[in-house]
């Protein structure tokens, strides 16, 4: 069985959809999955300041948080992250900041990586964020595995993006379309199937 663990930072929803989309689709392609956030860093008086902030943080009180075991533990990485001035949400960052042991020890070589990203506006940054996280999966000696265009969903009017997912939360229903979702679990389906090609043909070299 292949081992999937879905790390992602979210605010107010729209990456935690796309992550949750995520994990449904890698566990109807038979993986095991592990839906994880990263750490809150915003103080609390912030997040109660904006209401939308605030009832997400509730909402998703059970998802556990993520930790080094779950990067060890998995053959597939997805990370999602919001787009914060082109760049990958600190949060998430700091998570990935603190894998410099697992990195150390050769535990990080030959994953899966993938990831995905929301921003507010178009072309609001979300291939500078996608490729900003590929600058870590190279360090890490990872094999990152991009949606491409090899699903009739990548030609969508929402989405489109070979890099990643990408949706565009200004749509009028405040979250990822449809569209986005498919195209998310298209992501992780093609991530968790080369994994599975990976790990037979290690076993067999």
């Amino acid at each position: 069985m292949t081992n999937v663990a879905v790390i992602y930072y979210s605010s107010t929803g729209n990456v935690y959809q796309l992550a949750d989309a995520a994990a449904q689709a890698a566990e109807k392609a038979g993986a095991e999955v592990r839906l994880r956030k990263v750490a809150e860093l915003a103080p609390a008086a912030v997040i109660a300041g904006k209401k939308e902030w605030a009832d997400h943080v509730a909402a998703t009180s059970h998802i556990q948080e993520a930790v080094l075991d779950d990067l060890d533990w998995a053959d597939v990485i997805l990370f999602g992250t919001p787009t914060r001035f082109g760049l990958p949400a600190a949060q998430l960052k700091q998570f990935i900041d603190t894998a410099g042991g697992l990195w150390f020890q050769h535990k990080l070589e030959n994953k899966v990586v993938s990831s995905f990203t929301s921003t507010s506006t178009q072309h609001g940054g979300q291939e500078s964020t996608l490729l900003a996280l590929n600058n870590t999966f190279y360090h890490w000696g990872s094999i990152i595995v991009a949606p491409g265009y090899a699903d009739e969903v990548q030609f969508g009017k929402t989405n489109g993006n070979p890099y990643g997912t990408s949706s565009v939360s200004d749509h009028g229903h405040g979250g990822p379309t449809e569209e986005n979702l498919a195209a998310v679990g298209f992501q992780a389906r093609r991530s968790v199937q080369i994994a599975a090609a990976l790990k037979r043909g290690f076993e067999s070299a």
